[in-house]
């Protein structure tokens, strides 16, 4: 670990050509590319309709426990994360992805289903560090006007990796052709990939290293004392906007049981991994759009947020609408040699491709709006991974309660209205809080800014063609501008 933090703090001076390695876009690249090889493997995995394996209803409890652990430990991962530091934070949290592979391995192989289920609990946990901090980094690290952005390129980069697990295991699967579930080389070659992403999350920077393309900080401290980080946990309730958003951050991943549990009703074995394509490239696709348009429209920020609100909501109602002209065609069974199974070019396979690419298009713009709003809210990095341990905590518990609907042979259709009238009842309450955003939190803040010193006692590594001066609000302290120095 101490390796890695030293080659870590190096790094911050990196430059390639123009390009600092402590700039906002690389750290939000980074941390991209970390949750590319392990979330993002997991969820190609999930988009193969039971993590892969034949016994839904095993899966199912897993993902519960999965799903409810991750709710335990998100609420307090915020915290965690405020006083450990961001690197170990992301070490720990990356550490589960692998190990869940591994029982999905061992239940394919040994058939040992216990050990499945200790796995999910162990990746609910772990999953709850590290989807905090990557909350904390795409919405701190970047500029106000690069937050809908940022989001996009994380969300491209993290997709991207469902995309490449998702290729791979259809390269893999495609000369077995029907079998019913994935064969254990994908477990191998999605295992293997987990175990880099593990090590390359001690490649993303601390937010003291970071440096701003304006030459502004993200923040002087680099953690918070555990009495200072449990007087702001619970303050954090008293803001009226965290309950309202509550039904949208329930609904953001509710959908996921359903989604996943029509997958292996639908397709057989090769083609359950080109669903698995198609629907994160409708994430990939999804996410670049909503977060471009929401920093890209020629207005206000909060005007760009109703704009965004209002496309988002016009998809929920149009694709989730078809979604149950869809779903009417087929029902639950009890036999597994009673579901269709179709090839890629089979009956209705074609159709409920274009659907599922829709679902996850929509499902990125649902997911990146609820982003917007919360880096709308502030800038400051110990906030800001409160707001997001409480997104996942109660995210996870909509999910765990979805997987545990579905482990009780809840009909589809049921499913499929309860997913959808869940984001679409909570998006009123969300314009609520959007109508509270204002234009810029700098000032509100007092968000460290660097404009001012005098750069033969500061030197920044701006890009070229930028001079900044900079300004430390808190004083000339000499100890203070002797560390920032070394920081930067």
């Amino acid at each position: 670990m101490g390796r890695f933090a030293s080659f870590g703090d190096r790094m911050a001076s990196l430059r390639i050509g123009n390009t600092r390695y402590n700039s906002p876009m690389v750290q939000v690249f980074l941390i991209g590319f970390v949750c590319f090889l392990t979330p993002g493997m997991f969820n190609a995995l999930s988009n193969l309709g039971a993590g892969g394996a034949q016994d839904v209803a095993l899966v199912d409890i897993t993902n519960s426990l999965l799903y409810a652990m991750f709710c335990i430990v998100g609420f307090f991962s915020g915290s965690i994360h405020n006083v450990i530091g961001s690197r170990l934070t992301l070490l720990i949290g990356a550490c589960g992805y692998p190990i869940y592979v591994g029982g999905l391995w061992a239940l394919q192989v040994h058939h040992v289903r216990p050990f499945l289920m200790v796995t999910g609990a162990i990746l609910g946990a772990c999953a709850g560090l590290l989807w905090t901090a990557q909350g904390t980094i795409i919405m701190a690290y970047p500029l106000e006007k690069d937050k809908g952005r940022a989001f996009g390129i994380f969300w491209a980069v993290f997709s991207s990796g469902a995309v490449v697990g998702a290729s791979i295991a259809l390269g893999i699967q495609w000369k077995e052709g029907d079998m019913p579930n994935v064969s254990t080389g994908v477990y191998l070659a999605f295992l293997i990939m987990m175990l880099v992403g593990v090590v390359a999350s001690q490649l993303v920077l601390p937010a003291k290293n970071i440096v701003r393309p304006d030459g502004t900080l993200v923040e002087l401290e680099d953690t918070l004392s555990p009495k200072e980080e449990i007087r702001e946990f619970f303050r954090q309730f008293k803001d009226w906007r965290m309950l309202a958003l509550f039904p949208m951050f329930f609904a953001s991943n509710y959908f996921y049981a359903y989604q996943g549990a029509i997958v292996p009703f639908i397709f057989n074995g090769r083609s359950r991994a080109l669903s698995s394509l198609i629907t994160n490239l409708g994430a990939v696709v999804g996410g670049l759009f909503v977060g471009f348009l929401l920093d890209l429209i020629p207005a206000k920020r909060r005007t760009r947020a109703i704009i965004g609100w209002v496309i988002v909501t016009i998809f929920l109602a149009g694709v989730w609408g078809g979604g149950v002209h869809f779903q009417r065609l087929f029902k639950r069974v009890p036999n597994p040699e009673d579901q269709w199974r179709y090839d890629y070019n089979q009956g209705r396979a074609p159709e409920a491709y274009g659907l599922l690419f829709m679902y996850y298009f929509t499902d990125s713009l649902f997911q990146g709006l609820a982003y917007y709003i919360m880096a709308s809210l502030s800038n400051n990095p110990f906030k800001l991974a409160r707001m997001t341990g409480y997104y996942k905590g109660v995210q996870s518990a909509g999910a765990a309660i979805s997987f545990g609907m579905d482990a009780v042979k809840t009909p589809y259709l049921t499913e499929q209205i309860v997913s959808w009238l869940l984001m679409f009842c909570s998006m009123p309450l969300a314009l609520l809080v959007i109508r509270t955003i204002k234009e810029s939190n700098y000032e509100d803040e007092k968000t460290v800014h660097v404009e001012d010193v005098p750069e033969e006692k500061i030197h920044v590594a701006l890009p070229a063609g930028h001079h900044a001066q900079h300004d430390i609000e808190t004083g000339s302290d000499t100890k203070f501008q002797e560390e920032l120095q070394d920081r930067l």
